[in-house]
């Protein structure tokens, strides 16, 4: 009886501190956002510091500064940043007389080359202002560095190192796991290229699939040493070499292939700072984050009649109406307000999708199309844009996209899973059925599929393939014929589906919102909304507090291989008719 009153003791006083330390917690954060609401003034001789080591870059974050890293990834997703957040900081910090310059980190930044390129494209911009960009990192991926190497001076640490010898791409197959639990996927498909369902079905890539992905990673390659090159004024063929051969080795190799300015540690960094700011050693470097610079811009013709509504799609399409997701229901009513809305006067769809649910799709694309018929409708196209993502951007007047994002896929799929081997085999289940029809017990997982079912499931993916080539074909003005040809779920960058007619114009939102404010004849007079609505911070860190708290104890206990274990808890969105890319492209 004692053991059990000390056991009960220590459960109570555990609950007692879990919500004492989150009633604390709150109360710091609270302080927090109070301290956040004050005025925000830029002081003279102000660098903007872009801090963005180990953080992962998506479309649009919370315009509110609250960093809540110290309480752990359990409260949010501090380790985001918003490429409109930084983009709308680096235009701010380009004309603002009190900034000097941009210091800048991005050695492990997480992103997609699509959005790498952007960043670049808006710091090329901010150096038109003749104010400097000094970046330093103690270690640089690919991506980190193909973001560096705009700045003006490039800086690494003696002791740190650079990852620079070109992409690789590797897909993770799960044939030989199933086999060894008893699972066997059913799989339905349209095209050779679709390669989505071949980590169910092969121990290795199909020799489309290599060839496809040889052809976009190549092409995403030569872009950035394109870039590279002519940012550091190097020849492109030497570049060239130097990455083919992975010549940089050794920090001192960066220097000498001229990868870097120079080796230094931060403190030497800090005198280099305090030099181009004309300080003395022991003056203090003032600086600012993109938030509260951001903070400071006053809103461009918030008056304006003259509205262009910023969609922004981003992440797996799926029906109803989940968060995190582009689900159908909700997607579908912003596309309709926006339609209805007499402000708005033209749509900017930004999608950054790998796909997904092809009735999701569907529905999206229905709302597409009558917002098209009421005002201009464009798409920018993001780090990746492709089967279900390219299906729903397929109304729009005009499709733009970068260079390095990655299109088409335009293929369908059906998957299923049997397990009756491991049920009935491995796990001594056995199951039984009553039935009223011959197919009340349709795609039962618990047996084999009967012919009838097989080919039921593969009429309707040949039907759904026919649908999508139609979207296409209508929106794009292209016949059926011409649209097979770049079809059969071939993955395609956006220099390569802008001579395949798939993409209109190369370029980035900011293009796509200038094109939409062109159509309408507004000149400056326009304001731009961005559409769905950010939650205000205490609400998001409410609804994700759950689930963040799971996951972290969960990748706590799996290390590295928590990715296959997320990997695994998405096989579940596969199953059903989908409209997707292969999710299990891993660029490094």
């Amino acid at each position: 009886m004692k053991f059990l009153g000390n056991v009960l003791a220590v459960i109570v006083g555990l609950i007692i501190f879990t919500v004492f330390s989150i009633l604390v917690s709150f109360g710091i954060i609270g302080m927090i956002a109070a301290a956040g609401k004050e005025e925000v003034t830029v002081k003279e001789n102000t660098l903007l510091h872009l801090n963005l080591n180990g953080r992962t870059i998506v479309e649009r974050t919370s315009d509110e500064d609250l960093d809540l890293s110290i309480f752990g990834s359990a409260f949010g997703q501090p380790n985001t940043a918003g490429l409109v957040n930084l983009k709308q900081a680096i235009q701010e910090a380009k004309t603002n007389q009190s900034i000097k310059g941009i210091y800048l980190n991005t050695g492990l930044v997480l992103a997609g080359q699509a959005n790498l390129l952007e960043l670049r494209e808006s710091f090329e911009d901010f150096k038109t202002s003749g104010k400097f960009i000094l970046a330093y990192d103690e270690a640089y991926t690919e991506g980190g560095y193909y973001l560096a190497s705009v700045a003006d001076e490039i800086y690494l640490n003696p002791m740190g190192g650079i990852d620079f010898n070109g992409f690789s791409s590797e897909v993770l197959f799960f044939t030989g796991l199933f086999e060894k639990i008893g699972i066997k996927p059913e799989i339905f498909r349209v095209g050779e290229f679709k390669s989505a369902v071949e980590p169910f079905m092969l121990k290795k890539m199909s020799d489309e699939n290599r060839l496809q992905t040889q052809a976009f990673l190549s092409d995403i390659n030569s872009n950035a040493l394109k870039g590279i090159a002519e940012s550091r004024g190097i020849n492109l063929d030497s570049l060239t070499r130097t990455n083919t051969q992975m010549l940089v080795r050794e920090p001192e190799d960066a220097v000498k292939y001229k990868l870097m300015t120079g080796l230094a540690y931060e403190d030497e960094i800090h005198a280099k700072l305090r030099e181009k700011l004309g300080i003395g050693e022991e003056e203090e470097i003032l600086t600012i984050n993109a938030t509260k610079l951001n903070s400071t811009v006053r809103s461009k013709n918030i008056t304006s009649k003259n509205r262009i509504a910023v969609i922004i799609a981003e992440g797996d399409i799926v029906s109803g109406s989940a968060e995190g997701f582009i689900s159908s229901d909700k997607f579908a009513k912003e596309i309709r307000k926006a339609r209805k809305d007499k402000n708005i006067k033209a749509i900017v769809l930004r999608v950054n999708s790998p796909g997904g649910s092809v009735l999701a799709s569907e529905v999206i694309w229905r709302e597409m199309s009558e917002a098209k018929k009421a005002k201009p409708v464009y798409v920018s196209m993001g780090e990746v844009a492709a089967s279900g993502g390219y299906y729903i951007s397929t109304p729009a007047d005009t499709i733009v996209a970068q260079p390095n994002t990655i299109t088409g896929s335009i293929g369908i799929f059906g998957l299923w899973f049997n397990a009756q081997e491991l049920l009935n085999d491995k796990m001594g289940i056995t199951t039984d059925v009553v039935e009223t029809g011959e197919l009340s017990d349709f795609m039962n997982p618990t047996r084999e599929i009967t012919d009838v079912e097989r080919r039921i499931m593969q009429t309707s993916v040949e039907k759904g393939y026919e649908t999508f080539i139609s979207r296409v074909s209508d929106g794009r003005g292209m016949s059926p014929e011409a649209v097979k040809e770049v079809a059969s779920g071939r993955v395609w960058t956006g220099n390569q589906a802008i001579e395949r007619g798939l993409v209109d114009i190369l370029g980035g939102l900011d293009d796509t919102i200038e094109l939409a404010a062109e159509r309408i004849n507004a000149g400056d007079d326009y304001r731009v909304v961005y559409y769905p609505q950010k939650k205000p911070w205490f609400e998001q860190i409410m609804s994700d507090f759950g689930q963040n708290v799971k996951l972290e104890m969960i990748q706590s206990e799996l290390g590295e291989n928590f990715v296959l274990y997320k990997k695994a808890q998405n096989l579940k969105e596969y199953q059903g008719i989908q409209v997707r890319m292969p999710a299990d492209y891993i660029i490094k």
